[in-house]
């Protein structure tokens, strides 16, 4: 190693760089770059000693750490007064006014154009903006430049087939003319400049695949926690531009380190607060429907274990009863979001159906085409019901003619939450405003809460974090 750096950098390919430094920094570094995963304590390799329940992005042997981290790697050589020598990160020229060739047929915003800027720079990013905020534009802009001056194709990565008929849409609703290759469900892929794929048609492929390939976009990136998905990031040795956008984050570092690694540094393109006060976004109106449940009932349920707390909750006819006839009370079009298909999602489908609603229930099994076509209905239509799974409809579907959303069963993930409230924040010419009924059911007794109403209490501080409008009502059940 150079006797003058205390920390040497090494460019191994386009997703890692090796660290070479004496066995007491690196012994830090592996400390630096080791978190906890939430939630491991109860996981069997845990409980059984096979694993601490730690990730480790380092690996102290080999001196291998992400190239995304780079940054992450100058601020702990800084804090320590360390000094690096060897690989830098590598940086673009700014192109400003590239935009404005486009023709998109519409301004980009401010934040928009920063966050064009910066991703083109930097060659990877981490942008965090959003719902409505126009993340499929900022990847459009990015990409039509980058084909531009590196001659080389880009892959666009969803998390769902979907989202790959929604992006290449849009895409040509911003004016491109050239053919997509939409890959997925056996869909083979020719030779255009853009490819839109899912992460599970991917994890199919093998390494030689990603020749070619000049630049990968991962869309709500928060997605890439997976194990399959790190290692399809990792499979793309030679990919040396890579932007992930997403509208939340966990809250833990761990995740947000690996996604960093995957691809960049984070930057937040703006907030959802922001743009509803620039009336880019719809203004939101959250009501908390507490159910309280008599005494006796309580007393049952607070003792069972979240499965069957969650079972009861999905077969109870009442609670069923009145999430119908709360959506029957309100103007427009509701999106109803429910956990289990069979155990809750399809009752309530029943249900409408029973009374002669216009519904349509949406699920894993619901093939991408019917999924569009249910998508284009509603923008043309009003009071219209859909019933749809998290999975398939609190990530990325668009439908501005959208006005009021139900969560049926409880969450208290932060990022299926805002996902999930970024469904009905799109404006449209006849809508500025949207409404959330978040359902929570106090079956405590005595001192002791059941588990769903923690969930509720989770939900409630995210949307304080958020700086969401909230009102709490009691309902006796």
């Amino acid at each position: 190693m150079d006797s003058r750096a205390d920390i040497q950098i090494t460019k191994i390919d386009n997703t890692h760089i090796k660290v070479d430094a004496d066995e007491s920094i690196k012994r830090e570094l592996s400390d630096y770059f080791t978190f906890p995963v939430p939630g491991a304590k109860f996981m069997p390799s845990v409980r059984n000693k096979y694993w601490d329940g730690n990730i480790r992005l380092f690996a102290q042997t080999t001196g291998k750490l992400y190239v995304g981290l780079y940054y992450a790697l100058e601020q702990f050589a800084k804090d320590r007064d360390y000094n690096m020598e060897g690989y830098q990160w590598e940086t673009d020229i700014e192109y400003p006014d590239f935009t404005d060739g486009l023709n998109m047929g519409f301004p980009l915003r401010d934040y928009q154009v920063d966050a064009v800027t910066r991703g083109i720079k930097y060659r990877r990013q981490l942008l965090v903006s959003p719902t409505a905020s126009g993340k499929s534009a900022i990847i459009y802009c990015i990409a039509r430049h980058f084909i531009s001056m590196h001659k080389k194709r880009v892959l666009v990565i969803v998390p769902t087939t979907s989202l790959v008929e929604q992006m290449s849409k849009d895409f040509a609703d911003y004016g491109y003319d050239r053919p997509i290759d939409k890959m997925y469900g056996g869909a083979k892929v020719g030779d255009t400049d853009i490819v839109v794929t899912t992460w599970q048609t991917l994890s199919k492929m093998p390494k030689s695949f990603y020749d070619g390939f000049g630049a990968v976009f991962g869309d709500e990136a928060h997605l890439f926690k997976a194990k399959v998905l790190t290692g399809i990031m990792e499979k793309m040795k030679d990919i040396g531009h890579r932007w992930g956008l997403t509208g939340t984050l966990d809250d833990t570092q761990t995740h947000k380190l690996v996604l960093e690694g995957l691809f960049g540094p984070t930057h937040y393109v703006t907030t959802s607060a922001d743009l509803m006060d620039e009336g880019i976004l719809a203004e939101l109106d959250i009501q908390c429907l507490v159910l309280k449940y008599p005494p006796e009932v309580s007393k049952e349920v607070v003792s069972m274990d979240y499965p069957r707390e969650m079972e009861f909750l999905a077969g109870n006819e009442k609670r069923t009863q009145f999430i119908k006839n709360l959506t029957l009370g309100q103007k427009g079009n509701t999106l109803i979001l429910f956990q289990y298909v069979d155990k809750h999602g399809r009752k309530i489908y029943e249900t409408f159906q029973k009374s002669g609603i216009k519904s349509f229930f949406i699920y894993g099994g619901t093939d991408t085409i019917n999924r569009e076509k249910v998508r284009e209905l509603m923008e043309k239509e009003e009071g219209c019901v859909i019933i749809a799974s998290y999975g398939t409809f609190s990530t990325g579907i668009n439908i501005k003619n959208l006005h009021n959303i139900v969560f049926a069963s409880p969450s208290k993930s932060k990022i299926r939450v805002l996902q999930s409230i970024g469904r009905v924040l799109r404006t449209s010419k006849d809508k500025v405003n949207a409404t959330l009924f978040d359902i929570a059911d106090d079956l405590s007794y005595k001192k002791k809460e059941n588990y769903t109403l923690r969930h509720f209490k989770e939900r409630i501080n995210t949307y304080s974090k958020e700086k969401f409008k909230y009102t709490i009502h009691e309902v006796k059940f």
